[in-house]
């Protein structure tokens, strides 16, 4: 007989907030911070690098803050923590504000190329 599955995790706004500030400040933590700029010196830019190498760690790294406060030490918990950050989003300024930061943190800044494609001459 299957076992139940692990009921999700429910915070409220204020403890959201708490438990984003300390993800944005676990990517603040010098070992962290080492293990990102690794990651992203390795991929070049390249998205799909920045796919296999970057957002493992970053996910490894959410992982330690957010197993503390009951979601699932995989994957799956953090994609459960972004849903419910994603959630809060428009109701509240702040946990909005404290998700554009992570993701800066996580992604690179996206370099748009000219409009119409033409590579200006040199």
């Amino acid at each position: 007989m299957a076992s139940a599955p692990a009921q999700q995790p429910t915070l409220t706004v204020e403890q959201t907030r708490v438990v984003l500030s300390e993800v944005i400040q676990a990517f603040s933590v010098q070992e962290n911070a080492v293990r990102m700029e690794e990651a992203r010196e390795s991929a070049c830019n390249d998205m799909g690098k920045m796919l296999q190498l970057v957002l493992p760690v970053a996910t490894q790294i959410q992982q330690e803050v957010i197993k503390a406060y009951g979601f699932n030490n995989e994957g799956e918990g953090v994609l459960k923590f972004a849903r419910l950050v994603k959630m809060y989003e428009t109701q509240d300024p702040e946990i909005a504000t404290m998700s554009v930061k992570l993701k800066s943190l996580l992604l690179p800044p996206l370099s748009t190329p000219p409009i119409g494609g033409a590579i200006p001459a040199s």
